[in-house]
């Protein structure tokens, strides 16, 4: 690096290429999730991909550009839903222990020697709060 200008233009170059690296990621997860096209066509586009990458790239942004945006959106929304799905599940299997399940844990605690008399009657006052 000799000047600033010399520094500068690396930059940018990095840029482009992590940019080049993300587009590239972006449509590589594109091809594996789109469900519509065949098992053939997406080897196909993998090995365009491969050997004239900036082209295919550009190609398959102006070609499927738009169900791009669409699949990854099904995406997130189907995992939005399962996610809620997984919590309402776990939210109504737990059930909230009583005031009084919490005092005889807390005795059976005390009991056993794992806490002394002060970290019970904190337990016990917090159970029944």
């Amino acid at each position: 690096m000799n000047s600033f200008m010399d520094w500068f233009w690396l930059m940018v170059w990095w840029f482009a290429f992590v940019m080049y690296l993300v587009v590239l990621f972006q449509i590589i997860a594109d091809l594996f999730r789109d469900r519509e096209l065949n098992g053939w066509l997406k080897a196909l586009w993998m090995i365009f991909l491969i050997i004239l990458p900036f082209l295919a790239g550009a190609i398959y942004l102006i070609a499927r550009g738009r169900g791009m945006g669409q699949r990854q959106a099904e995406q997130m929304s189907a995992s939005r839903a399962e996610t809620d799905a997984y919590i309402r599940n776990v939210a109504a299997s737990t059930p909230a222990a009583s005031p009084t399940a919490q005092v005889s844990e807390a005795k059976a605690l005390l009991d056993s020697g794992a806490i002394d008399e002060r970290e019970f009657a904190v337990l016990k006052a917090k159970a029944l709060a």
